[in-house]
């Protein structure tokens, strides 16, 4: 091999080597090459080939035993709300409803300028699981519209103010699990599942400007390369956040990751109108063409969330008698499923509960297309049977791991019952099925960082309150091996990427991360990204 000046060899560090997913333990090198912006050469320092590339004077760089990994690819984001997010009032860490009313009305204070309240990471258990316009109404003495958007986005509690701006015509189509209503028939101020998607989301999306979106596109962007990713799955794309993603990608000519495109499709509508949308889209972004950029499926979400009870269980909730039905009917998911795979769409299907789980997984197979790397958003809860059934028809279990920290499941196994608790995020179990496992963090619904996302994996533990005793399902934990390929290679493979990215092999893209870490589940919390590297470029310094 001729040194070439784009030379760069990595020595004295730990290199990620593992490529079995199943496997235990890990598989490290001391020594990788780089050829411009690719990977040429992984293993010992002392190879030949090393040694004489090293003797022709190239840069060596000395990682004084810190560890390469892959860049992380978050298999499951949303990057226009992440980033738009992050400018909303984080009441995360309120634990009662006396926390949330004293977090928003000094923040309505501190902000006299702002048109609206808007907030974000609201706990339904903090507040009883109460959420009428009422409770709000006194908290801003300029009586603005208050947006609460739950933790995990799948509901929005509101005031009076906003009640009054927001455009009902269409609440009438949904039920009273959708948008509560009081005896003479009026939303009561919580909107979820399709009053989120199909009123307020809408509705709010019109009061951003191009560069309101523009500006949270960059602040995700620099969040996201600081904690180490180089690609992202972007989950239920719409016009309205493709459109922005472009329009950053026109002015700047690239994107800082790889990013591949779902898109939504609603179980309300023309039905194959909306996967003719997607179609066209994966036609005119395809991932043969513009692989960093691009759309590669659609997006059914199929229930809801366990802490809305909106989860499809086969079970009722405590206090109710009847089962929450999943959002799209076997017909119409089956419908959307075979055309999507008939047009080499992958199909992704948010699925929590175990009756939700079922149905997608029959979807797909009746599908027949194995081959086409389909995959169930969440898993939360999975039959026995259900969970073989994964592996046998190549189906993607894509899961996020901090989902499953203690912290904000207080009320989970009160929810679901003991039965249906011993079930819940078993991961090891997908593995042990041949599964393809990818990490994703489902951001903003959770943070967007990777190593508390390894630390739930791995320990089952809670990463926000590390002080907290219980871990989720024990007997569920991967191995460090395991876990990072997850959020590696399995994130890539679950896109069709591996041929280029999510492993460090001669050849593939250099995608990587330099990491502060002892490699242990414990140390996670105090394990850093020192660098991140993207197509041999390093894009990201941490501060010395």
């Amino acid at each position: 091999m001729i040194a070439m000046a784009s030379t760069r060899v990595f020595v004295n560090g730990r290199i990620f080597a593992s490529v079995d997913a199943q496997k235990e333990t890990t598989d490290f090198a001391d020594c990788m090459v780089l050829e411009g912006d690719k990977i040429s050469h992984v293993g010992s320092k002392h190879d030949d080939l090393v040694q004489e590339i090293i003797q022709s004077g190239v840069g060596v760089i000395d990682l004084e035993n810190r560890v390469i990994i892959p860049g992380f690819i978050d298999a499951h984001t949303h990057l226009l709300f992440f980033g738009l997010s992050l400018r909303k009032l984080d009441l995360t860490n309120c634990s009662s409803l006396e926390q949330v009313k004293s977090a928003i009305s000094s923040y309505a204070r501190e902000h006299p300028e702002m048109p609206r309240i808007l907030c974000r990471g609201w706990h339904q258990p903090s507040t009883g699981r109460l959420a009428l316009a009422a409770m709000l109404d006194e908290l801003d003495p300029q009586q603005r519209p208050i947006y609460v958007e739950a933790l995990d986005l799948h509901s929005t509690w509101v005031n009076t103010a906003a009640l009054r701006e927001l455009p009902l015509d269409h609440a009438k189509d949904l039920d009273n699990h959708q948008v509560p209503r009081d005896e003479g028939g009026d939303p009561t101020g919580l909107f979820a599942e399709g009053g989120q998607t199909d009123i307020v989301w809408p509705y709010l999306n019109e009061k951003y400007t191009e560069e309101d979106k523009q500006a949270a596109l960059q602040e995700a962007f620099n969040a996201y390369t600081a904690a180490g990713y180089t690609g992202a799955i972007d989950m239920a794309m719409d016009d309205n956040a493709w459109d922005a993603l472009r329009l950053y990608r026109e002015r700047n000519g690239a994107l800082p990751l790889h990013v591949a495109a779902h898109w939504l499709v609603r179980p309300a509508g023309d039905l194959e109108a909306q996967v003719d949308v997607a179609i066209s889209q994966n036609k005119q972004w395809h991932p043969s063409s513009t692989p960093d950029f691009c759309v590669v499926g659609i997006k059914l979400i199929c229930d809801g969330v366990v802490d809305g009870c909106t989860a499809a269980l086969t079970q009722p909730y405590p206090g109710n008698t009847n089962l929450i039905d999943p959002l799209f009917t076997k017909g119409q998911m089956e419908l959307v499923v075979k055309k999507s795979a008939q047009a080499d769409l992958q199909v992704a299907i948010h699925a929590i509960g175990n009756t939700a789980v079922k149905q997608a997984i029959d979807s797909i197979a009746q599908a027949n297309t194995p081959a086409g790397r389909h995959r169930i958003e969440h898993l939360e809860i999975t039959s026995e049977e259900d969970a073989k059934r994964l592996g046998a028809l190549g189906i993607t279990a894509s899961v996020q791991p901090v989902h499953s920290d203690p912290a904000i499941l207080v009320d989970y196994q009160k929810l679901i019952g003991p039965h249906l608790w011993d079930r819940a995020f078993a991961y090891k179990e997908f593995l042990d099925h041949h599964t393809c496992v990818a990490f994703g963090t489902d951001a903003p619904t959770a943070r967007h960082l990777p190593l508390p996302n390894l630390y739930n994996a791995t320990t089952r533990r809670s990463a926000t309150q590390p002080q907290m005793t219980e871990r989720t399902t024990p007997h569920q934990a991967l191995t460090m091996s395991q876990a990072f390929h997850a959020a590696t290679a399995g994130a890539a493979y679950s896109r069709f990427a591996e041929t280029w990215t999510g492993t460090l092999k001669a050849g593939l893209r250099a995608d990587f991360v330099v990491l502060e870490s002892k490699w242990t589940p414990e140390s996670l919390l105090d394990d850093s990204v020192a660098e991140t590297w993207s197509k041999g470029k390093k894009v990201y310094q941490a501060a010395q």
